[in-house]
């Protein structure tokens, strides 16, 4: 497996970066790839998005020196900005195809979606207890969370939020018709938080927190991607 990190890259070129690389490895002329990187300020909306989840208005988006973008990854809206961890997985997740259902061999490509989803879950977990940081799923939602007990730490937070569960990284992901996957993983490292203000972040009034809020010292973005990379290997490898 090929680690690529990208360092601050435009939303859209990292996009275009990723069907050139899931076409190569689809044709298997490159291994499975993780990409690494931040992202300028930038709200994406997936398939699942509700333009009245922005709640800046075209003034403040300008000021603020935000770019949106409507992708085809799952999900809703969600922020990505410095300070944000961004990883781009692109696998083939063992696609394979079934008898064929009429007589010019059409074939259905098979992956289970879910799982992979739930094994970027682990990988994040993994490696945010690595940094010190106790994590976990919550049922019938998709990313990683703390608990309210961990959540208190943070001094930033408003003390009634302390008291809930907060997201510190969402996924949003989509596979294609070669079974490769696309899109990934956001982790909150130090990111300026005031831009999650204007958005619903995946359609939730659900508190978000960074490690910046719960560590400190917080630790450097290198050492965020070695625990990741770390992660990743032992959950996927």
């Amino acid at each position: 497996m090929i680690i690529e990190d990208l360092g601050l890259i435009d939303y859209e070129r990292a996009w275009k970066l990723q069907d050139e690389y899931a076409a190569e490895i689809a044709e298997g002329k490159r291994p499975p790839t993780l990409l690494l990187l931040e992202h300028p300020h930038v709200y994406t909306f997936g398939r699942k998005g509700r333009a009245e989840n922005l709640l800046w208005g075209g003034e403040q988006l300008k000021q603020k020196g935000i770019s949106t973008h409507w992708v085809d990854r799952g999900g809703d809206v969600t922020y990505h900005g410095p300070g944000q961890l961004v990883g781009y997985p692109l696998l083939p997740l063992g696609v394979q195809s079934l008898p064929a259902l009429d007589s010019v061999s059409a074939h259905i490509p098979q992956a289970d979606y879910v799982g992979y989803v739930r094994k970027l879950e682990k990988m994040l977990i993994v490696a945010l207890a690595n940094l010190g940081v106790a994590a976990g799923q919550r049922s019938g939602l998709t990313g990683v969370w703390i608990q309210a007990d961990v959540h208190s730490r943070c001094p930033r937070c408003k003390l009634e939020d302390r008291m809930k569960p907060a997201k510190i990284a969402a996924i949003g992901v989509k596979v294609d018709v070669h079974g490769i996957s696309r899109h990934g993983f956001a982790l909150n490292v130090n990111p300026d938080m005031e831009y999650w203000d204007g958005i619903i972040a995946c359609g939730l009034s659900e508190p978000i927190v960074s490690l910046a809020d719960l560590l400190d010292p917080t630790p450097k973005m290198e050492e965020v991607k070695e625990k990741i990379t770390s992660a990743f290997r032992e959950v996927f490898e």
